[in-house]
């Protein structure tokens, strides 16, 4: 599986491609580095996100999850770039609870591109599954210009 690093201010971050679209996104360096179109592309878009340009991330995803869990994250990606909704937005969109939509925000295997970090509780920020936890997400955030009372 063709996997590609990038340097973030979040740290390390690893893209994983598998039959031409994006599976994986993880913290940390992957061991083995092949550059091919689609993960040259999506460095690019994520070194700009970074770099504070709004991006759309409009790239072939392929998260792995049940059926359930890939309507969630179909929502998520249509959430615009410096905009929140809560759990409880998204259960009321897909179905579901808003501890179900934590749980489906727990296990994205894509995050930032499969941009979770919009999510937020009714009363704070909820969680987040990156390295920092709510510290990546409050970076995250105050990068797209999201003002957190």
């Amino acid at each position: 599986m063709p996997q590609l690093s990038l340097h973030s201010p979040l740290g390390p971050l690893t893209l994983s491609e598998e039959d031409g679209k994006i599976v994986a996104l993880d913290w940390g360096r992957g061991r083995d580095q092949e550059e091919t179109p689609l993960l040259l592309r999506a460095r690019a878009m994520l070194d700009r996100y970074f770099d504070g340009e709004p991006e759309c991330f409009d790239l072939p995803l392929a998260p792995f999850g049940t059926p359930w869990r890939q309507r969630v994250w179909e929502a998520l990606r249509r959430v615009p770039y410096g905009t929140t909704v809560t759990y409880q937005d998204l259960a009321r969109q897909v179905g579901g609870s808003p501890r179900a939509i934590g749980g489906a925000m727990a296990a994205n295997p894509i995050p930032i591109l499969i941009p979770c970090h919009r999510v937020l509780g009714k009363t704070g920020l909820g969680g987040y599954s990156g390295t920092g936890g709510l510290d990546d997400k409050r970076a995250l955030l105050s990068l797209e210009g999201v003002e957190l009372g």
